[in-house]
């Protein structure tokens, strides 16, 4: 018995390490008007990015902020390679409260995947990143270094992953939309460190 749960200690914390949970880290709680996400936030793992984000949340940044994308198989004819997420945060950011765009972290730095339930930054090119986050419904490997679905293959910077409310993500990922573009947005109440 002893060593039936040591190995599952053993097992919980191998798990813990390739996810690039330290157990430690920060807790934030991201409120919607559909409910609340809990995210743990890689603060270790993805010093440069979980800080950024960190920032915007102890500065009060995100102020105004929304979901307005939705990402699913049937709403990409375009794309070859198909992903399933939820985007949000500023915006267009019409009270001027985003910060200087940040230096691409890889996971090919960081050790991270793009798992059910990872938060990573948005970006245009490398070193885009801001305030605009999306959360993964499925894993999402083309969305790692070396992925698909970004021609520069440089992948998204993941920084942390929801930890309870992933039914929130997935009712927001169904809600009316225009396209990809959620019709009406969904509000984020607030984003607070538990």
């Amino acid at each position: 018995m002893r060593g039936f749960i040591l190995l599952a200690l053993l097992a919980g914390l191998f798990a813990a390490l390739l996810s690039g949970c330290s157990g430690d880290d920060p807790i934030v709680v991201i409120r919607t008007e559909l409910g609340d996400i809990e995210v743990e936030i890689y603060e270790k793992a993805a010093p440069l990015t979980a800080g950024n984000f960190l920032e915007y949340i102890e500065e009060d940044r995100f102020e105004g902020a929304i979901f307005y994308r939705t990402v699913t198989m049937d709403n990409q004819p375009d794309n070859d390679i198909k992903i399933e997420v939820i985007q949000g945060g500023l915006g267009d950011d019409p009270l001027g409260l985003g910060l200087p765009a940040i230096e691409h972290e890889t996971t090919e730095r960081t050790g991270l995947k793009h798992l059910d339930g990872t938060i990573s930054m948005a970006r245009a090119e490398p070193g885009t990143a801001s305030s605009e986050i999306f959360i993964c419904i499925g894993d999402q490997p083309d969305l790692d270094f070396g992925g698909r679905r970004n021609p520069d293959g440089q992948g998204f910077a993941a920084f942390g992953r929801v930890t309870s409310g992933m039914d929130v993500v997935r009712k927001i990922q169904t809600q009316p939309a225009d396209g990809q573009m959620l019709d009406p947005e969904i509000k984020i109440t607030a984003i607070d460190m538990r």
